[in-house]
């Protein structure tokens, strides 16, 4: 039986993941956490373009072939999981029989589809993956990266390659409503929508900035930074979730993931921000008030 180390240590690198967002809460620090989770975004991304799509995306579908499989006896299988031919769109070799039904469509939409729409893949993860990391160096950069001018130069680039990255997304979205594994209608709807979450947060801020309005401005930034983050990182997640609890519904667990991993981002992103805030105004107190308490 084929076992897939790539996934394995894939496996054992979010288990690491994991405890870096339990030390930097306890730290007050997720500097460790953000580095290790751009690292592990380009490793799942640049695949995409080392060993092509249809490679990437087989290694995609085995990190949840374990989990989808859990609890099927053998030759089991349900609605919601599917085989695809020669058991190619897996890097779990004879492994796992049964693949997510929408995986087995995403893998053979790009194994055998037209070339335009592989392109249009590798530009929206390209372009959204260069936006993702411009948006750190912008939030959380040395500060030679904060000056105005610097800033202002790096913003345009990261709002360029959105705009092409959401772009190319919306394009390959069309398409959806056409693909029952991936929820039809229902999921091109939801892949609009995400988009309109992650474009819309950008514009906002964008407009902030344009009325010279900078802690406005940093606020959208980092309601942006959350949608991203939940339309790459907790999509991933919502999936592992709820793909083994909605086997017997097709579709269910990615239309889920697809409506509400962006929205997600945003409401922990902005609940991180106040956290933030809190914590601000609590030393502010604490090293005022005794310097006050001295003067009288």
């Amino acid at each position: 039986m084929t076992v897939a180390y790539d996934v394995v240590a894939f496996y054992a690198a979010l288990v690491l993941w994991s405890a870096l967002l339990v030390w930097g809460f306890r730290r007050n620090d997720h500097r460790l956490f953000f580095g290790f989770g751009l690292a592990l975004l380009l490793f799942l991304n640049l695949r995409y373009f080392v060993e092509g799509p249809p490679g990437a995306i087989a290694f995609f579908i085995g990190i949840y072939d374990v989990f989808d499989n859990i609890g099927l006896g053998q030759g089991e299988t349900a609605p919601a999981l599917a085989t695809c031919a020669e058991n190619a769109c897996t890097v779990w070799g004879d492994r796992y029989a049964n693949h997510p039904s929408w995986g087995v469509a995403f893998y053979e939409r790009f194994a055998s589809g037209p070339t335009l729409r592989t392109n249009l893949l590798r530009a929206h993860i390209g372009f959204n993956t260069v936006a993702f990391i411009l948006m750190h160096v912008q939030l959380l950069g040395p500060a030679a990266m904060k000056r105005r001018s610097t800033h202002k130069i790096v913003g345009r680039i990261s709002f360029a390659a959105i705009t092409a990255g959401t772009f190319c997304a919306v394009w390959l979205a069309s398409e959806h409503g056409a693909v029952p594994e991936y929820g039809g209608f229902a999921a091109e709807l939801g892949f609009y929508s995400m988009s309109a979450f992650v474009y819309g947060t950008v514009l906002i801020a964008l407009r902030a900035i344009r009325r010279g309005e900078a802690a406005e401005h940093r606020k959208w930034m980092i309601r942006w930074a959350g949608s991203m983050w939940g339309a790459f990182w907790l999509f991933r997640v919502l999936l592992v979730v709820t793909g083994p609890l909605l086997r017997n519904y097709e579709s269910a667990s990615l239309l889920i993931s697809i409506w509400l991993s962006a929205p997600l981002g945003i409401a922990i992103a902005e609940y991180l921000r106040l956290r933030m805030a809190r914590r601000r105004t609590s030393v502010v107190k604490k090293t005022t008030l005794p310097a006050m308490v001295g003067a009288r």
